[in-house]
């Protein structure tokens, strides 16, 4: 079950695209009265006779790519959405198939210069059908049936992951710190001390003093104490006399 994510998503968009490729096909051939129309036949495609086929198809592809990393209740929504989709390819679909001639309106008045669906309808003789109405149809079926799907299946579905999520979890009072589970130096009361925080322009006045800035560091396994100038912290060594004579100087 909870592998059915990944296979869920690419029956969604295998299905958004038969609804999308129903709609670039030819629907319906219209036969013309010749003497009413310089033509004997208009083809009418998805694109005339159910325009709103390719925003439910887009809409479609976007819902099951979001279903990719969208959380619990969002994918709920996004179901209830898919099913009310594919509802509105199928009513599409069986609306214009009921009626073939007023779905190609548009179509047959471009070419017979009329646009009154009672006139559109006299100078019909007849109309062909082919199988692509059928195919959106069924396309609308097996969208609407795989929103329904996701509302059972999405319940074992993981939840999205969080970047980061280890690192922004706070440290638990008692863990010991990444040096103590180190074996790193420790303190005299056991707990592990913090590194020695260098400042570089205090070092760098040390050795052009001569001074050596790592003498004093630890002394029998000690380190260093530390203490703050604003925001940073610096190593405060037996030689500090000589560092703020230093800075005198300059």
């Amino acid at each position: 079950m909870k592998r059915s994510r990944p296979l869920v998503v690419v029956i969604g968009l295998l299905v958004a695209g038969l609804v999308m490729l129903s709609w670039t096909q030819t629907w319906f051939t219209v036969h013309l009265d010749h003497t009413a129309a310089v033509v004997k036949t208009v083809d009418a495609d998805g694109a005339t006779v159910v325009p709103q086929y390719t925003a439910v198809a887009i809409a479609s592809l976007a819902l099951f790519l979001a279903m990719t990393i969208a959380g619990r209740v969002v994918r709920v929504v996004l179901a209830v959405v898919q099913v009310l989709l594919g509802v509105a390819v199928v009513v599409s679909g069986v609306t214009a198939l009921s009626d073939p001639v007023a779905a190609a309106r548009s179509a047959i008045g471009s070419v017979a210069g009329v646009s009154d669906l009672g006139a559109v309808r006299r100078v019909v003789t007849g109309v062909d059908v082919s199988l692509w109405p059928v195919v959106g149809i069924i396309g609308g079926v097996l969208a609407a049936l795989l929103g329904v799907a996701v509302l059972f299946l999405q319940r074992s579905w993981p939840g999205p992951s969080r970047k980061y999520g280890d690192a922004a979890t706070p440290a638990t009072p008692g863990t010991a710190t990444a040096a103590g589970a180190a074996g790193g130096p420790a303190a005299a009361d056991g707990a592990p001390h913090r590194p020695v925080v260098r400042d570089a322009v205090v070092d760098w006045d040390d050795l052009s003093a001569g001074v050596d800035p790592t003498a004093g560091d630890t002394a029998a396994g000690q380190p260093d104490t530390l203490d703050t100038v604003g925001s940073t912290e610096r190593r405060a060594t037996g030689g500090a006399s000589d560092n703020e004579e230093h800075r005198e100087q300059h």
